[in-house]
């Protein structure tokens, strides 16, 4: 994921999972704010946006497109849509899903710990078309609580993080979350590799607490549940080379944030 671009620390749109992907479906990607810089702050220029959907902000947009959400608005567009979930918001038997799925001609929910059958399956829909224009988005589900991957050397019963908990494990959890995020990177590498000459987004949906004022897990509005990573990839360079950036950001360049990636 390092060769994506530099990790900034960003703020999520929203605490939890459902929330931060309908924002970021309509172009609120996570954002620094105090950055005045194209695709790192949405609000000066955002990555995607719907047409004439929410301000245009004071600089040019990435890519902009027409339809419910970016998904429709690129499928319209003619790019090949796939997409694989393994958050329970992403479950097909849910109704609610079909909010963030229904526009992806595939999608496929994994349920935890499926990122492999992920990776198979975007490799099976975009078969040929892998050198087409498609947009590919994979939610990742090992470095979700309880932060766990196939082959991982302790139990998947075990959660380190537990709303409400009154040890604190948060070394535990850490440390855990660190080695699930290795596996992810491993697993991934193909897919960022063929994607390189494109445009790559590296984030996370939101952030956890890890005994912070007394708080576990998400789900609650909080600085450390709003903190995540984010890495940008522009039409092929890495976002600090795409754009100018100012003399502050220069500081958060190669800064390693909270590390809970949903690409």
């Amino acid at each position: 994921m390092d060769q994506v671009s530099a990790t900034f620390r960003a703020q999520a749109p929203c605490h939890f999972t459902y929330a931060s992907h309908a924002a970021m479906f309509v172009g609120f990607t996570p954002g620094v704010a105090d950055l005045p810089v194209p695709f790192l702050n949405p609000k000066f220029a955002r990555l995607f946006r719907l047409g004439r959907a929410g301000h245009a902000g004071h600089g040019t947009p990435g890519f902009t497109v027409d339809g419910d959400d970016i998904v429709a608005g690129f499928r319209k567009a003619g790019y090949h849509t796939v997409g694989t979930g393994a958050a329970g918001w992403f479950d097909g038997s849910t109704p609610v899903s079909r909010r963030l799925t229904g526009n992806f001609k595939h999608f496929r929910f994994t349920g935890h710990a499926g990122v492999r059958q992920q990776l198979a399956f975007v490799k099976q829909s975009l078969a040929r078309r892998w050198r087409d224009d498609a947009f590919v988005f994979i939610n990742v589900g090992e470095t979700h609580v309880p932060y766990h991957f196939e082959g991982a050397p302790w139990p998947a019963e075990d959660n380190p993080c537990r709303p409400f908990q009154a040890e604190d494990r948060a070394d535990v959890c850490r440390a855990r979350q660190r080695q699930c995020l290795e596996y992810v990177d491993d697993v991934l590498a193909p897919l960022i590799e063929a994607f390189a000459h494109a445009t790559i987004v590296v984030c996370a949906d939101h952030g956890d607490c890890w005994g912070e004022d007394g708080l576990w897990e998400h789900g609650i509005s909080h600085p450390m549940t709003l903190t995540v990573p984010l890495l940008i990839r522009y039409r092929g360079q890495p976002v600090e080379e795409a754009v100018a950036l100012p003399e502050a950001a220069l500081g958060r360049l190669g800064r390693t944030a909270v590390p809970q990636p949903v690409a």
